[in-house]
């Protein structure tokens, strides 16, 4: 993969990730899926959703790389988008890879999210993460990902 654009804040993350799914083909309905760690991945994915909430796709959330607890990520009303407490079949057109789940430490292997992404053959593979977690966790290699948006936090800044 080779840099094409560094962008900087919240919109450098949404707009090429928006950008990507208008450019990819997607059909009314056809599915986004996002795999990522419940409660850190959570909020990244309910805004990645947000940013491309008038897009005609359906959007679930998978926790970690299990299925049958994907839930659809909806609209509500003056909150924005959340993970229902519906749960729904996956069968994603879209898969994005959340860097939470190359942490060390996460109850989830990388072979064991291969294996997942390998059960949606023809699907793309976005991966979004932050401090480079692909590249560290040694995932760069291990997925055939059409897009990385990788974001950085430095510095933080503290004020009091």
């Amino acid at each position: 993969m080779e840099l094409i654009e560094e962008l900087s804040g919240v919109p450098g993350m949404l707009r090429p990730f928006k950008a990507y799914l208008r450019e990819a083909g997607l059909g009314a309905g056809d599915q986004v899926a996002y795999y990522g760690c419940p409660g850190t991945c959570t909020p990244f994915i309910e805004l990645l959703g947000f940013a491309v909430r008038d897009l005609p796709v359906e959007q679930v959330y998978v926790p970690y790389v299990d299925e049958a607890q994907a839930r659809a990520i909806r609209p509500v009303e003056g909150v924005g988008m959340q993970a229902s407490s519906d749960v729904v079949r996956v069968d994603p057109k879209v898969i994005v890879l959340m860097g939470g789940l190359a942490m060390p430490g996460v109850p989830v292997t990388k072979e064991a999210v291969q294996s997942v992404v390998g059960a949606h053959p023809g699907a793309k593979i976005v991966g979004i993460c932050f401090m480079e977690m692909f590249k560290k966790g040694g995932w760069l290699d291990a997925f055939d990902f059409d897009l990385i948006i990788d974001a950085t936090l430095k510095p933080v800044r503290i004020w009091r």
